[in-house]
């Protein structure tokens, strides 16, 4: 993972020592609380946030999970990739009204980014660089 001040940390790697683990992954808790302090941060501006992925290991962390929330709660807009299954914070978002969820396959990969982009657009306008 990367910030954008050029620093960057591992969350998560097969050979981390770790007292969290997801499948056969060490995961640093603390890495993800720092992304998550430094780029879900809510100023109250209108944003894009674009977070890969709310997930098993991202769900560990307090942090990432109240920020994710409140990013919903005022209703930024938000792109994410989501784990398939889960609980917490996963299955709360699967069943928030107002969420749309697309799966993404082999044969729809190609066309999902165009589609993003439409969303996106018919939302908050053109973005910068798309």
């Amino acid at each position: 993972m990367s910030f954008d001040d050029g620093r960057r940390q591992t969350i998560a790697h097969v050979d981390l020592p770790s007292l969290h683990r997801v499948g056969r992954y060490g995961v640093d808790v603390r890495a993800i609380d720092d992304l998550a302090a430094a780029t879900l941060v809510d100023d109250g501006r209108p944003a894009l946030y674009l977070v890969d992925e709310i997930g098993k290991m991202e769900c560990l962390s307090g942090p990432f999970v109240v920020a994710v929330r409140s990013l919903l709660d005022r209703g930024a807009l938000l792109v994410a990739t989501l784990a398939k299954r889960g609980s917490g914070l996963i299955a709360e978002v699967r069943a928030r009204p107002g969420v749309e969820l697309w799966e993404l396959t082999l044969s729809n990969r190609g066309a999902v980014p165009g589609l993003v982009q439409r969303w996106l657009a018919e939302r908050e306008g053109p973005y910068p660089g798309w």
